[in-house]
């Protein structure tokens, strides 16, 4: 990575509009936390960056930096998932801190699962949603295994993509399942979480901190090491990807998964009330989060002429 160039971007950065910095940037998709865009200039042809201003100092940087690369290392080598080429980069803020970019190999957006399921029939959507569950496997059955070593992962369909996937003809078959969401590296060694969740608190609002740490985020953190609830939001996520009437589908392979191939783990069945129940929940917590982290932005920039360093995405469809 040529760090003389991200430097450059990154002072010229408008996170408020990315496509009108000094040198653009496209969006490619937004998550609830964070934003992964393409920059556009030669060279950068192929990759897809995730931008994490999060740090104050080189030694929060180092301390995540040493819990991404093992929680990659242990995905990828240990567990067996397949991820994109990575790579990471540290450069200066405007205000001197500390900026961590996340570098991926960017894959086809059409192969992204969210943008997948709009174009698979029926039957194979079914299929995508087993394959993703097998992967999953893969991760919880590491996790019996080992017990002092827990390792979290968030199974939403938009984490995950189709090899080779073909618009004009769209399947899943048995192409391999490229998992895409790494950028938050959750593991827990002898019950102890080696990322420091407080940085999850860092982009919200100040008046907003002391109530989320202590109704939301280690429920949010603990959600993405029990199998039942991740199998919970991954069928919830169809709410948010406009496609409501697939759920019933995804609830009875969810079932069929854990009665069936995954029975080893004893995980109980979901079921739609659940996952109804779980999504008006959870897009009111984050609708509200986002209408917040809106609201700090304009009194920081407006208001106190000062910047705002994070990319929010505009109104999300729900």
């Amino acid at each position: 990575m040529n760090l003389d160039f991200l430097q450059e971007f990154e002072l010229g950065l408008d996170p408020q509009h990315p496509e009108r910095s000094q040198i653009p940037a496209r969006i490619l998709g937004y998550g609830e936390i964070s934003t992964v865009f393409e920059i556009q200039a030669g060279g950068m042809e192929g990759l897809a960056f995730k931008r994490l201003p999060l740090f104050y100092t080189m030694e929060e940087v180092e301390r995540y930096q040493v819990a991404f690369d093992e929680y990659v290392r242990l995905l990828s080598d240990e567990i067996g998932l397949h991820l994109p080429t990575h790579d990471h980069a540290v450069v200066p803020g405007r205000s001197g801190e500390p900026v961590f970019y996340i570098v991926q190999g960017k894959l086809p957006a059409g192969s992204i699962g969210n943008q997948a399921l709009h174009l698979l029939p029926q039957q194979e959507v079914r299929h995508l949603v087993r394959r993703a569950l097998r992967e999953m496997h893969k991760v919880w059955a590491f996790n019996r295994k080992l017990g002092t070593l827990q390792v979290a992962i968030d199974g939403q369909i938009s984490n995950w993509s189709i090899d080779g996937f073909d618009p004009e003809s769209p399947g899943v078959g048995e192409n391999r399942l490229w998992y895409v969401d790494t950028s938050t590296p959750l593991f827990r060694v002898d019950g102890a979480e080696q990322l420091d969740t407080e940085l999850f608190l860092r982009n919200a609002p100040s008046f907003l901190v002391w109530i989320l740490r202590l109704l939301f985020v280690q429920d949010v953190v603990d959600r993405y090491y029990d199998p039942h609830l991740v199998s919970v939001d991954l069928a919830a996520n169809f709410y948010k990807e406009q496609r409501a009437e697939l759920i019933p589908d995804v609830v009875d392979v969810v079932r069929d998964f854990f009665e069936g191939e995954a029975a080893d783990l004893d995980v109980a069945p979901i079921t739609e009330e659940e996952v109804r129940a779980y999504y008006r929940e959870d897009a009111l917590i984050w609708t509200l989060y986002l209408s917040m982290r809106k609201v700090d932005r304009f009194l920081r920039v407006r208001l106190l002429r000062r910047s705002y360093p994070y990319i929010l995405p505009p109104k999300i469809e729900r």
